[in-house]
């Protein structure tokens, strides 16, 4: 009885003080695992699509208990590039290659998803906020401790994990082309990425319907444009002058080459300058420059 008594204690700290509404839904009872929707979401932290898309959209998740019908798997890596030797550069400089292997740390560090949401959630606020380099207030603000995230990143376990993203990305069939790239039971949404709960919930095949999932959520989109912004992995010149490309597509194109992330003077967002930025200096861990 005692031991029940320190376990709902436990319980009831955690979701007061630190993960609230993200905790309190990863408890209610959930369907078996044959019954959940896969989803998964491609990524690299710095491009702030990535970031909208984890700040303003996943956290719908968590909204009327959907996430109990969702097995969410966040990958770190992006349009980084392996080099050879396992090292890589990634698409927005040095600070994207930090901000992936902590993040891909925290993955590690703390395996449930009411435990690293929260902290990967606030890290790309930060981000969208264009206050990356505070990333470290995370564990202050949430009450967790750095040291198994630091350790993490500070040895080789960090890039190791980098390495193991990279080949789950690389393996995606098909080839990811942008990020954010969201998948459903396998399925890539594509640009239409934006309009995922509309998938998970026609992907779900159980017997007990979510909230979430009953009448106006289901608007597929069909045999229609969508103009939800991406990070391109590549543009070739070729497409860039294609008449295939719609006008919309070239305007989202031409915005995340330019998004820039200021107060440090560093400019992001050129896949073909992997190795811009200014290197961050927080915690005291040192940057990895693999290029």
């Amino acid at each position: 009885m005692a031991a029940y008594q320190r376990g709902v204690g436990v319980w009831v700290l955690c979701c007061l003080f630190l993960l609230g509404s993200f905790c309190s839904a990863s408890r209610i009872s959930l369907p078996s695992d044959s019954n959940k929707v896969s989803l998964a979401l491609y990524y690299e932290s710095l491009c702030p699509f990535s970031a909208n898309f984890i700040v303003n959209y996943l956290p719908k998740l968590f909204e009327d208990d959907l996430i109990s019908v969702v097995d969410l798997r966040l990958v770190p890596w992006g349009n980084a590039k392996l080099k050879g030797n396992d090292t890589f550069e990634c698409q927005h400089g040095p600070a994207e290659c930090l901000l992936n292997t902590v993040e891909a740390c925290a993955l590690d560090a703390w395996p449930k998803l009411n435990d690293h949401f929260p902290f990967i959630n606030c890290v790309e606020a930060l981000v969208f906020e264009r206050k990356y380099l505070e990333w470290e207030s995370c564990f202050e603000k949430l009450g967790l401790e750095s040291k198994s995230v630091t350790d993490c990143y500070s040895s080789g376990l960090g890039k190791k994990l980098d390495l193991q993203y990279a080949a789950e990305t690389n393996a995606l069939e098909p080839p990811h082309t942008y990020v954010p790239w969201v998948v459903v039971d396998g399925q890539p949404l594509y640009e239409d990425y934006e309009n995922y709960l509309s998938y998970v919930c026609k992907a779900y095949k159980g017997a007990a319907v979510p909230k979430a999932c009953s009448g106006v959520t289901l608007n597929l989109i069909q045999d229609k444009e969508t103009n939800h912004p991406v990070c391109y992995k590549e543009i070739p010149a070729s497409a860039l002058s294609s008449r295939t490309i719609p006008t919309s597509r070239m305007h989202h194109m031409k915005v995340s080459l330019k998004f820039e992330l200021d107060g440090d003077g560093s400019s992001f967002g050129n896949p073909g300058f992997a190795g811009a930025g200014v290197i961050p200096k927080v915690m005291g861990l040192p940057v990895h420059v693999v290029s």
